[in-house]
């Protein structure tokens, strides 16, 4: 077995604030627990919830390491004593409740899925925060069928990239919003039917007229505010709405009579908080159904910028710009 340093650089939140606060820190390195292995990460993706837990909104759940990172990729270099399917040097990419800005992060087993083949590092480090969030919500919470029409607001972001991709190569028909005509026109390239710019465009008169009146079958918002009464009324009959966050607000002022006459369900999850056996049900259902789809080169996770681990200030300065396409990284 290789041996280990005993402390490693992660990136720590020095207080709540904005992205200066994030600073690198010699800590101990992770020693894992029965179920886990511990990866030598590679790559560690940048996501939403960092940003917010850098800002004091979304502590990690109790027992989660209080170094930022939801998704790392790399090589497995120890597991705990129940730990089985993967051994030393095994490629892996894994969703963990925190610790991916790190040298080393520890990860449940369970949680972690092999590498398909072709990816590098950086991508694969780019799928487990959004492929996880896009199954459950999507394809599980709404049950996303093939030939239905699917709507996906940010659609230029991690989340939105990923579903326009996975949506679209299992058969549905995608739209997708973004804030310019180039970030359109890249999520057309990866599938989206139609890009449409939420700053010039009205996303409900355009699905409706291409869909001659019926509307969107399951729509995927993670911006909240005055979206929510206009996502009501974009839906198709037995439509699904999924809310995965509230950039505009979470607090709305909105007239539920379209759910009634419409018949629509209006629902909203988190994944971070999910136990390791409901993710694990997750990752079984993804190696399944989009794995196949990664191994042949169809999907490919959409990499913006890449940074050093110690600029993850910098990294955070771009998510909070809203300029990227994808998925923007961290690389110790």
């Amino acid at each position: 077995m290789t041996a280990l340093p005993r402390e490693m650089t992660a990136i720590a939140i020095t207080k709540p604030g904005g992205p200066d606060v994030l600073k690198p820190q010699r800590i101990a390195v992770p020693v894992p627990k029965d179920h886990e292995i511990l990866i030598k990460v590679e790559a560690a993706g940048v996501n939403r919830p960092d940003v917010l837990q850098r800002q004091g909104g979304y502590p990690p759940p109790p027992g989660a390491p209080s170094t930022p990172g939801l998704e790392v990729a790399g090589k497995v270099v120890a597991g705990g004593a129940s730990a089985r399917r993967y051994k030393e040097g095994d490629a892996v990419l894994a969703l963990v409740p925190g610790g991916g800005y790190a040298e080393y992060c520890a990860a449940a087993e369970d949680n972690a899925l092999p590498i398909p083949e072709g990816l590098s590092m950086s991508e694969a480090g780019g799928i487990p925060e959004t492929f996880f969030t896009v199954w459950t919500n999507v394809f599980e919470r709404a049950g996303l069928k093939p030939n239905e029409t699917f709507l996906v607001h940010g659609g230029s972001s991690g989340i939105g990239t990923s579903a326009i991709m996975m949506a679209h190569h299992l058969g549905a028909r995608v739209f997708a919003t973004a804030g310019s005509p180039e970030k359109c026109r890249a999520c057309e390239k990866l599938g989206a039917e139609r890009g449409i710019d939420y700053r010039a465009e009205d996303f409900v008169q355009i699905v409706k007229d291409a869909t001659q009146g019926k509307g969107a079958d399951v729509i995927l918002d993670m911006v909240g505010g005055d979206y929510v009464g206009r996502n009501l009324a974009v839906a198709a009959m037995h439509g699904r709405i999924v809310n995965i966050a509230f950039l505009k607000g979470s607090k709305v002022e909105v007239d539920l009579l379209p759910i009634m006459l419409k018949r629509l369900i209006l629902t909203g999850s988190t994944l971070r908080p999910r136990s390791v056996a409901e993710k694990a049900e997750i990752a079984r259902a993804l190696e399944a159904k989009v794995w196949p789809l990664l191994a042949e080169g169809k999907i490919r996770p959409q990499i913006y910028k890449t940074f050093p681990l110690a600029e993850a200030a910098e990294a955070h300065r771009l998510m909070e710009s809203s300029a990227h396409v994808g998925k923007i990284m961290l690389v110790p």
